[in-house]
């Protein structure tokens, strides 16, 4: 798989391999400014006098960049006289520098989307910041610093990294992903286990969960965007389980108002804070009885929108293996954990995975009583 191609894809077994990776983006990706009435699309599908001549693209423009886009979004941009793929990560932000949106638009014939496109994107004054990454346009953001602000992910890599060598001695690096859209990083700190967990870990070791308590370590999630996904976060972990567990709110830094990488390092100090306080309220569910926790789990997941499949796969794995009676808030939290396993298991894209453990961690902060009732619940 080449990184012109949109589905691209890669890991990380090192931080120094993740960092490098984002060092070359920064050196070569290109933060172009222009006016979004001098945007003009073009087609680009396997029909179009563009397909297979990638010399009228600027210099550099491969074969495999030009036909990766005619089999994805099928359209180019043309700006100052130089002509681009576009990458599908930028169709998002095209529509809304055009101001439009809608269903039917992707269904149109690429000729006739251009048309569209073109028609609405003269009508505005306003400025555009477009990315140019691996030969495509991978965003077309609004050029309003207060809009957009650009992070350079090698910084905030960087950022991230001061910041855990003065406050969590001994990390070490997990693992880590980049596509297109996005690229996130896992770190675990073994030597605070007992600062961050000890409390919540001897818990679960006085209640039977010997095993479980021995084996979890915090840990933290990176995760950030260039192409407008999402914005500059780090996120409270639970390492060492069958999947890491996401256990409550992110710091964050959004691509907007200004903001800086220096934002973000500010932000890091909130860091263990945050951490102890989402393990509180882990610990917390320990004490909470349900009466009904097959009704509750089900409720919880019709609530957060989680993937059907797997959500009723997981509700009779964890019907099976209670064995009725009662159960505590905190073992349908870690029953839901089985739900972003199973997505791995069945090739999820990352990002769809992310956004599910993201949505789960909201479980810490509900009201249980309103989901533990008598009544089921269809799915």
């Amino acid at each position: 798989m080449l990184p012109c191609q949109d589905n691209y894809t890669t890991t990380f077994s090192t931080y120094s391999e993740m960092l490098s990776h984002h060092e070359r983006l920064s050196k070569e990706s290109v933060w172009r400014r222009c006016k979004v009435s001098e945007l003009h699309i073009e087609p680009l599908d396997m029909t179009s006098a563009l397909y297979g001549n990638p010399d009228e693209f600027v210099e550099g423009t491969s074969n495999e960049a030009v036909s990766d886009t005619a089999e994805n979004l099928g359209l180019a941009l043309r700006v100052g006289g130089d002509l681009y793929p576009i990458r599908m990560t930028a169709y998002k932000t095209l529509l809304d520098r055009a101001k439009i949106s809608g269903t039917a638009l992707p269904k149109l014939k690429r000729k006739e989307l251009a048309d569209v496109l073109n028609a609405c994107l003269a009508v505005h004054s306003s400025d555009a910041l477009l990315l140019v990454r691996d030969e495509k346009v991978s965003a077309t953001h609004s050029g309003d610093a207060k809009d957009y602000s650009v992070l350079p992910i090698d910084e905030l890599l960087h950022t991230l990294e001061e910041n855990m060598e003065s406050r969590f001695p001994g990390y070490k690096f997990e693992s880590g992903y980049a596509d297109h859209a996005f690229t996130s990083g896992c770190w675990t700190f073994p030597a605070q286990k007992e600062d961050l967990l000890g409390t919540y870990a001897k818990t679960l070791a006085a209640k039977g969960q010997v095993k479980a308590a021995s084996r979890m370590v915090p840990g933290i999630r990176f995760l950030t965007s260039d192409t407008g996904v999402a914005s500059a976060k780090v996120c409270a972990m639970i390492m060492g389980t069958q999947h890491p567990i996401h256990i409550g709110s992110c710091i964050s830094v959004d691509h907007r108002l200004q903001k800086k990488v220096d934002d973000f390092g500010k932000e890091l100090d909130q860091l263990f804070a945050q951490f102890c306080d989402s393990v509180a309220k882990l610990q917390t569910l320990l004490e909470i009885e349900l009466d009904y926790p097959i009704n509750a789990m089900t409720r919880i997941c019709k609530k957060f929108s989680l993937p059907k499949k797997e959500a009723l796969e997981a509700i009779a794995m964890f019907q099976t293996s209670y064995g009725g009676g009662t159960a505590t808030a905190h073992d349908v939290f870690m029953a839901l954990q089985e739900i972003p396993w199973l997505m791995k298991l069945h090739n999820y894209p990352e990002a769809k995975m992310l956004t599910v453990e993201e949505n789960m961690a909201r479980a810490l902060s509900i009201k249980w009583s309103e989901y533990d009732l008598a009544k089921a619940v269809s799915y």
